[in-house]
């Protein structure tokens, strides 16, 4: 599931405190993969403490490849074909708030998805968490 966070750069902070939020939230089980682009707050000391102690496998690509981390790239191309390229945003809040309903709103709960089993990301987790 995708999870926005934002300030007006992207820091290890932000990026800790989000994944940290989540943690806290979802409690995932041991092995959960935290996908991420590679950038240097994903690689921050930061990051890795609650990931380690969390069980999370953090996973980052080469840089310039795409095809490390396709995950991460499939959804930021949908996020920005589906959604950013059809607005025009009149300052930083209007594009934050409309970007974190596209995320929380529909691709997380309505959006179905090919690679598990056309289901929303939401109704797969709730069909991960059955006994």
């Amino acid at each position: 599931m995708m999870h926005s966070s934002n300030g007006a750069r992207l820091t290890s902070t932000i990026v800790t405190t989000a994944v940290s939020r989540e943690i806290h939230q979802r409690r995932p089980s041991e092995g959960l993969i935290l996908h991420s682009d590679g950038d240097s707050q994903y690689a921050s000391e930061e990051l890795q403490t609650p990931a380690i102690d969390h069980a999370l496998s953090l996973s980052m690509g080469r840089t310039e490849s795409c095809y490390d981390n396709a995950v991460t790239e499939s959804f930021f191309h949908t996020l920005k074909t589906e959604h950013v390229y059809w607005h025009k945003y009149q300052t930083r809040d209007e594009g934050r708030a409309s970007i974190f309903d596209y995320i929380e709103i529909f691709y997380n709960r309505k959006r179905r998805h090919s690679t598990i089993g056309y289901c929303s990301p939401v109704e797969y987790e709730q069909q991960l968490k059955l006994p």
